[in-house]
């Protein structure tokens, strides 16, 4: 059974910048390598969003627009963690972000996806 664990969560200011990781257990570096990883994040009275996705078996990723430029999601070289660069905050990034993860090359639909972490708070205050 694969076990996400994000961390790197906390308060910052707006424009300041934070890094969350995650990592896999239960699973080899070899196995996790044919996944697809993903951090999804849910705002307040928000539902649920995906936000950057890479697949680990040759590093292609996907942001959304909300993000990109200024999120930069990578895999190290341990072959069973996923970090993601959050840089220039903004009030609107405040959730907690969730690392999923799924076998193949892309994530399934939030409903269908196999694995979640249990997330991490991310708050951005003026």
């Amino acid at each position: 059974q694969v076990q996400l664990v994000e961390s790197g969560g906390g308060l910052v200011q707006p424009g300041g910048s934070l890094r969350l990781s995650c990592t896999a257990s239960g699973v080899s570096g070899f196995a996790f390598q044919h996944y697809a990883v993903a951090w999804y994040r849910q705002a307040p009275g928000k539902e649920r969003e995906g936000i950057s996705c890479i697949a680990m078996t040759d590093g292609g990723t996907y942001y959304v627009d909300s993000v990109k430029g200024r999120f930069t999601i990578a895999r190290d070289n341990t072959g069973n963690t996923v970090t993601l660069q959050m840089n220039s905050l903004v009030p609107d990034d405040t959730a907690i972000y969730y690392c999923v993860a799924d076998p193949g090359s892309v994530v399934k639909p939030t409903h269908a996806i196999a694995y979640w972490g249990q997330g991490t708070q991310v708050t951005v205050y003026s």
